[in-house]
């Protein structure tokens, strides 16, 4: 292989193969017949996204679908919903913070894809497009990185689109923008003091450790020194740049949940989802345009119930503390924040060996959650049957949710999407038979 081949098929990731070629186009010819909403729209004011990436995907019955009179084999002993702060919202008996001010955020119970498959699933629902086709697109989070990131003059030498704490995976987030917008990840556990901002800041070793390591790397790097004409290596050193001088430099000290008060950081939760929620807050005051939590562990195939009931009390804290406290702020107006993973679970419950009460894959019906940034709360779109099987009234699909966000921080969905090499594609495909999320964009 030549130089150039080696260091794209390492660092570059792995391409999808062997994918649904449906368009989402054409996929919407089969969708229920509704009166499309108008998709003329002012564009938003909103300044930043949060993504709460659950990462495997969420069951919908547990959250905020809950099912209780589906019966045992769909909702387990879990058959006692709470009632919301908003009339006639009800949600999971495992949520009572987020109870409490669902009136800051919107749920969409009616969000659909063709695909019960990770990589497909995780593609789709953060590009808006279907997989296949010799294109691979940039995920919402890499677009909204160029056009309200670096194309609009955006300087901090904190990278435009974060990841706490661990790559997604699934897909390469860039696509054909290329590695400049891909997400910096930065490693480590935020409830733990020092953060360990991408696996750099060790606990126990000083900055002066650091720095003379980095001496060390860069005597070694003879590769470097000789390839520097190599455009693919020259990105790579100076990406390599950017990430030191984050570490060395001011902006570090944004990472640095210590600044916090004792009591913040324990209503967020001292675990590493509430830190997490924590340290976003503090990307948002610092005007990153994208920040995404990749909240891992929600692939629930086997002992279902036992992953939840560890687990929900942790999100369940983290998310309406940063809900409650970006609207204390006055940030929750110019906030985006969207909760969902790439699917949802099967809503019966496989009782058997070797699940023992676990769920599978389900891209059917599932359900988002989307607040701030323009985004009314309190209301809820779509329903699914008594079971949560099927969705019978205003189906939502992922080129309309991510067409509204884009809407909401002012990107024209319709507009071309800008890129260097040259592909003539908008921003985000048309949206389905039953538009964008109107209902609930002020």
């Amino acid at each position: 292989m030549k130089r150039r081949e080696f260091l794209a098929a390492g660092l570059g990731g792995v391409a999808l193969a062997s994918l649904d070629k449906i368009s989402l186009a054409q996929e919407s010819e089969t969708r229920p017949s509704i009166k499309q909403n108008s998709d003329i729209r002012p564009l938003g004011k909103a300044k930043s996204v949060i993504q709460i990436w659950m990462w495997g995907g969420p069951s919908h019955l547990e959250t905020f679908d809950p099912k209780p009179d589906a019966g045992y084999d769909y909702c387990g002993s879990w058959n006692k919903p709470i009632q919301t702060n908003v009339p006639n919202i009800e949600i999971s008996q495992s949520l009572p913070e987020l109870a409490k001010c669902a009136d800051l955020y919107s749920i969409i119970r009616g969000m659909s894809h063709s695909t019960n498959h990770h990589e497909q699933a995780s593609y789709i629902m953060q590009t808006g497009r279907m997989p296949g086709g010799g294109i691979v697109y940039p995920c919402i989070g890499a677009v909204i990185a160029k056009v309200k990131g670096y194309d609009a003059g955006y300087d901090s030498p904190i990278p435009p689109y974060i990841v706490l704490t661990t790559s997604q995976g699934r897909f390469s987030e860039c696509g054909f923008l290329g590695p400049k917008y891909k997400p910096f990840i930065t490693g480590g556990d935020p409830s733990k003091t020092p953060f360990l901002v991408s696996g750099y800041v060790v606990e126990g070793i000083t900055e002066k450790h650091q720095r003379e390591r980095k001496e060390i790397l860069d005597k070694l790097d003879v590769f470097g020194e000789t390839a520097e004409a190599d455009p693919l290596v020259s990105e790579i050193s100076a990406a390599r740049e950017n990430a030191y001088n984050l570490i060395f430099g001011d902006a570090v000290k944004i990472f640095d949940l210590s600044k916090e008060k004792e009591k913040t950081r324990e209503e967020y939760g001292m675990n590493w989802f509430g830190q997490a929620c924590l340290m976003t807050r503090r990307l948002v005051q610092n005007g990153v345009p994208y920040i995404t939590i990749n909240y891992r562990g929600w692939d629930t195939h086997k002992r279902h119930f036992e992953t939840l009931t560890r687990r929900q009390t942790e999100w369940d804290r983290g998310l309406s503390m940063l809900l409650r406290e970006l609207a204390n702020l006055g940030l929750l107006d110019s906030t985006i924040i969207w909760w969902g993973g790439e699917f949802g679970r099967t809503p019966k419950i496989d009782w058997a060996s070797p699940w023992f009460g676990g769920r599978g894959h389900f891209g059917k019906c599932f359900n988002v959650m989307v607040a701030g940034g323009g985004f009314k709360g309190g209301h809820v779109i779509g329903e699914t049957d008594k079971t949560g099987e099927n969705i019978i009234a205003r189906p939502v699909y992922p080129q309309d949710l991510l067409g509204s966000i884009y809407q909401m921080i002012g990107i024209k969905p319709d507009e071309k999407l800008p890129n260097e090499k040259g592909f003539d594609v908008p921003a985000m495909p048309p949206a389905s038979k039953l538009g964008r999320l109107n209902e609930i964009m002020s």
